[in-house]
């Protein structure tokens, strides 16, 4: 493939959550100096040879299946290291394209590592679309951009803390499940994970994100989702203690507040009545 960048039509697709506003892909990538940084969030993948990127007072040096990001507006700069840097590249905006970075968990300008030293098969097909910009190919630019971010999620591997976390975490998590139908004490699964009750809060909003309670909620509202489908002859009243709540009143208002309607409601909505 010879370089070649192609700007993007952005009249029509700004208005989609995603889109796509430059494409590259270069033999050899010249040194590149932005103090104020770039309008876009922007992707750029290795293909061989190797360049050191800067941001602030970080270094960073990027081969072949490794990435680096660069989000709106920071300050960096990126140069080869050897004769050849080759390299593609897409720039993108859009109201969730924070939002996808950081459900693929990038959260800043940086570099990462794909897994296998893959290279992100989407931004390669949107290379070898038609360098046009009829309003077909703008639209599958932005389908696939969103492809790409999804993809991204699966190639990037999890932070080492974070996956051992998880491990650890896994026996509470596995208990949780196989007790939801009944009372649950945080000193309980703390016992399960060996640490203590305040280590394991800290565990959870550190790995999951939720405090146990919440967590434990949500598996339980999951649970009676699929108790009202099979056990559609039960009152909510039944659904609620075979979920594991012991009172109706907070199982109506917990499941309100985990899905936006009442439980009465969603066996309306799926037909269950």
């Amino acid at each position: 493939m010879n370089s070649k960048m192609i700007f993007c039509d952005t009249e029509e697709t700004a208005m989609l959550p995603l889109y796509a506003t430059t494409i590259g892909y270069w033999e050899h990538q010249e040194e590149t100096e932005r103090p104020e940084g770039f309008p876009d969030y922007q992707i750029h993948q290795i293909h061989s040879g190797k360049g050191e990127l800067s941001i602030r007072d970080q270094r960073y040096v990027v081969g072949p299946g490794e990435i680096f990001v660069t989000f709106p507006h920071v300050p960096h700069a990126y140069t080869p290291l050897s004769r050849a840097w080759e390299l593609s590249w897409i720039s993108f905006d859009g109201r969730e394209a924070g939002g996808m970075l950081a459900f693929s968990g990038i959260r800043e300008s940086g570099t990462a590592t794909l897994r296998g030293g893959q290279l992100l098969g989407a931004l390669l097909e949107m290379l070898n679309l038609p360098d046009g910009n009829e309003a077909g190919v703008n639209l599958e630019r932005s389908r696939l951009l969103y492809a790409m971010l999804l993809e991204l999620k699966r190639s990037l591997p999890p932070a080492a803390s974070g996956e051992d976390d998880l491990e650890r975490l896994r026996p509470v998590l596995e208990y949780i499940d196989a007790h939801l139908h009944r009372p649950l004490q945080l000193k309980e699964l703390a016992e399960v994970g060996g640490v203590s009750p305040q280590y394991l809060c800290r565990q959870f909003s550190r790995t999951i994100h939720e405090r146990p309670v919440t967590y434990i909620n949500k598996q339980r509202i999951n649970r009676s989702k699929q108790l009202l489908y099979n056990e559609r002859g039960k009152k909510i009243h039944e659904i609620s203690r075979l979920a594991g709540f012991e009172n109706v009143s907070y199982f109506c208002a917990v499941f309100k507040r985990v899905t936006g309607m009442t439980p009465e409601q969603f066996k309306r909505l799926h037909g269950l009545e």
